[in-house]
């Protein structure tokens, strides 16, 4: 039963003590205390608030504070377990219905709702206006009674919304059901033209309407261009932040190749996305949030309403489809206010894949497109590529999609931080927006450049723009350079555009006074750079074909032995640049990207050999590769292969096994075999640390091995060369090998917890 506050005037008095002794907080946030008043007034509210502001006091204090039942609508089942779990936390009474418990289950908390020891009541859209569900509504309301509706993630409702659910329509119905049932739609994200759309699809009255600011001060933003370095920025960018951290891709294909090969470079990374089980999504999402694992790497099905406010950093290794989904997903950063960092990877080639899912957007009945939604989703493309390209402050772009003016120099992103050059463009300036006015602001970016440029484009001609005075005087500068300068005077508040699908560039007395020479207009500009011309030369680039051709085959060979996909052995990047680097040692081929310590050891000796042979077989001079050979660290046995798994060795290593039980010593063994004495205590090493019964005493001596096992205590085993340098090199490399892999397969046993 929720602990019970009583006051003679809650409404003015007793806020903040209704605050402190429910949830324990001395002050409320900013506009927090005006909305829950407007609430207890049963006025229809509408909350505009980023994430990390508070939005859920907004209606659980309210609900706590009326009579009846606040019925809280929520899109997602992990949302409404985290919340409801906080509330019972609190000693509130609360709880969820959704297909997560039993039919049994659902009973009882129906009584106990109609008991009254329940204030809150989580549920999904489509049970709540479900005909079963109906019957309970009204006997609850007629009983306990309904205190109001809050519908959470309310941007849902509008097709302008970055997650848009056609579920979410029908709670229109919910005015007219219950008309004196006052509403609530709260939402992190919404444009004017959303909040209108979300006002009119709910039937909201008269609503007091709250929009607090976007600005999330705490987030650093930064672009940086794609590139085959991008993965190894990624990595650096991980290393170098502490925390948890989120990186979001479009596909489900690339998810998983990025999780695996962060998995490979020692990061504890899990996927997310459709295609995996709902079972899997769940466990991989609870570990993420219980810290199990530091980096979840995601398609945007992951994120609404993951309450975890420690996320150091999101990395978007694609380009968002939308500014609104930018700022949401990236808003997951830094819930707790403290600094995080948000970096979007940008590559235009990105652009044609998002292009190619708008055309999906069809009908599911009859296959014809639908043109409404795919001219809204080309538009909100097209922002995010302005966004991305540009050089002014990120900030001030964000805050004026949101229809928040930002004065520039944040002070937070990568443009602030190490702006571009500035330029004095007002002569141009006054060029573009005297175009756009003989063109009565009746045409968007594309039609004004081609005016200005002077283009026989069909439709320029067919209007009669040709015979317009700004025709072809823009000719001196490029498409590329106008359309930097429309989109500075759109980042300054000089211009503006329509968002209603069709993007219209319209004058505002800013856009009258450049006109009119009373405003100067500078635009920051980013230096053209040039391709670095190809100096390698017709035979150099048929010997890196030739060669890449040999690792792809290698690679082939190994993941079909593993029944792996060949990008887990390595990604295609990485095969480049061994074809180009040509690394004939360990520790050149360590240097290339993707190739972490577990990698090197396990693939690096056949991809070097491979180099080195076609290296040979070509007349290119061959390096010594020393004795770095016997440093390397040992794999550990492949995923789910426990210890004893006599199917994580191969034959040759069980053929050592039966020779060394038979009491001979390595060398022994390797004449026996025909093999090298190196290759037998690779066979050792790894046959201890599989856990089998490999008598140890017989290859190194009791209190050699205790020294040796001090010292990995000590230093840790990654490096053998640490470990030899610890025991002031008493001991050869192979019992120290040996002794390792005794201590690995302990601590291996010793472990009880996940690895991650």
């Amino acid at each position: 039963m929720t602990a019970q506050f009583t006051s003679s005037n809650p409404v003015q008095a007793s806020l903040p003590d209704a605050l402190k002794h429910y949830f324990g907080y001395d002050r409320f946030r900013l506009g927090q205390q005006s909305i829950i008043e407007a609430a207890l007034a049963d006025q229809d509210v509408l909350v505009i608030m980023p994430t990390g502001g508070g939005k859920s006091m907004c209606f659980q204090l309210p609900a706590l504070l009326r009579k009846g039942v606040t019925m809280v609508v929520s899109p997602l089942i992990a949302l409404m377990q985290d919340q409801v779990q906080a509330l019972v936390d609190n000693g509130i009474g609360a709880t969820f219905l959704n297909s997560s418990i039993t039919g049994l289950e659902a009973q009882q908390r129906e009584s106990s709702i109609l008991n009254g020891d329940i204030k809150l009541l989580y549920v999904a859209p489509e049970r709540l206006l479900s005909d079963r569900f109906t019957p309970f509504l009204n006997r609850l309301k007629a009983t306990v009674g309904l205190a109001g509706f809050a519908i959470d993630e309310a941007h849902c409702v509008s097709e302008w919304g970055h997650d848009f659910r056609p579920e979410y329509r029908q709670l229109r119905n919910l005015r007219q059901r219950f008309p004196d049932t006052p509403v609530m739609a709260l939402t992190a994200t919404a444009t004017e033209r959303v909040r209108q759309d979300i006002v009119q699809q709910l039937a909201l009255r008269s609503p007091v309407v709250h929009v607090a600011s976007f600005n999330r001060q705490n987030l650093y933003y930064e672009v940086r261009p794609k590139s085959r370095n991008s993965y190894s920025e990624l990595l650096d960018l991980m290393r170098q932040t502490d925390g948890s951290g989120i990186v979001y891709c479009l596909s489900r294909k690339k998810v998983d190749e990025l999780a695996a090969r962060l998995q490979q470079d020692g990061v504890a990374a899990l996927p997310y996305h459709a295609g995996l089980s709902d079972r899997a999504r769940s466990e991989n999402q609870t570990r993420f949030i219980r810290d199990d694992v530091r980096v979840m790497v995601a398609t945007i099905a992951f994120g609404m309403g993951i309450n975890k406010p420690d996320v150091r950093f999101v990395a978007h290794y694609d380009l968002p489809r939308s500014l609104e989904n930018y700022y949401q997903e990236a808003g997951r950063a830094g819930r707790d206010s403290e600094p995080a960092r948000c970096t979007l990877f940008y590559g235009y080639g990105d652009s044609k894949t998002i292009e190619f899912l708008i055309a999906q957007k069809v009908d599911p009945a009859t296959g014809e497109p639908l043109e409404e939604e795919q001219r809204i989703a080309r538009q909100q493309l097209r922002q995010v590529l302005d966004y991305a390209e540009s050089p002014h402050c990120r900030r001030t772009i964000q805050l004026s999609y949101f229809g928040e003016r930002f004065d520039g120099n944040c002070g937070n992103c990568d443009n602030c931080i190490n702006p571009k050059p500035v330029e004095d463009w007002t002569v141009e300036a006054q060029k573009f927006l005297s175009c756009v006015a003989r063109c009565e602001q009746r045409f968007g970016m594309k039609h004004i450049i081609d005016v200005l440029r002077g283009s026989k484009d069909r439709k320029v001609l067919q209007r009669g723009h040709d015979r317009l005075s700004t025709y072809g005087i823009g000719k001196d500068r490029t498409a590329d350079a106008w359309r930097t300068l429309g989109r500075s005077l759109l980042h300054q508040g000089l211009l503006e555009e329509t968002t209603d699908g069709y993007p219209v560039l319209r004058l505002n007395a800013q856009s009258w006074a450049v006109m009119k020479g009373q405003q100067a207009v500078q635009v920051a500009v980013v230096p053209q750079q040039q391709d670095a011309p190809d100096l390698m030369s017709d035979r150099a680039k048929a010997d890196v074909q030739m060669l890449l051709d040999l690792l792809r085959s290698l690679r082939k060979t190994l993941a079909d032995a593993e029944s792996v996909p060949p990008y887990v052995i390595f990604a295609d990047s990485s095969l480049q640049l061994m074809a180009r680097q040509q690394p004939q040692t360990l520790r050149e081929f360590s240097r290339i990207s993707g190739v972490g310590t577990y990698k090197r050891t396990k693939y690096g000796p056949r991809f070097v050999d491979t180099i080195r042979a076609f290296c040979e077989e070509q007349g290119i001079p061959l390096q010594d590769d020393g004795d770095e050979a016997v440093e390397t660290s040992s794999p550990t046995p492949p995923s789910g292969k426990e210890s004893g798994d006599r199917s994580a060795l191969s034959r040759s290593y069980y053929a050592t096994l039966e020779l060394h039980q038979q009491a001979l010593s390595p060398e022994e063994i390797a004449a026996q075999r025909g093999l090298s004495s190196r290759t037998i205590y690779d066979h050792l090493e790894k046959l201890i640390e599989a856990g089998e019964a490999i008598a140890l005493d017989q290859l190194v001596p009791p209190e050699d091995q205790t020294a040796i096992w001090q010292a990995i205590d000590a230093v840790g085993d990654g490096s053998l060369r640490v470990i030899r340098d610890h025991v002031k090199e008493a001991y050869e490399y192979e019992p120290i090998r040996l002794v390792r892999a005794a201590w690995r397969n302990e601590s291996k046993i010793d472990k009880t917890t996940d690895p991650f």
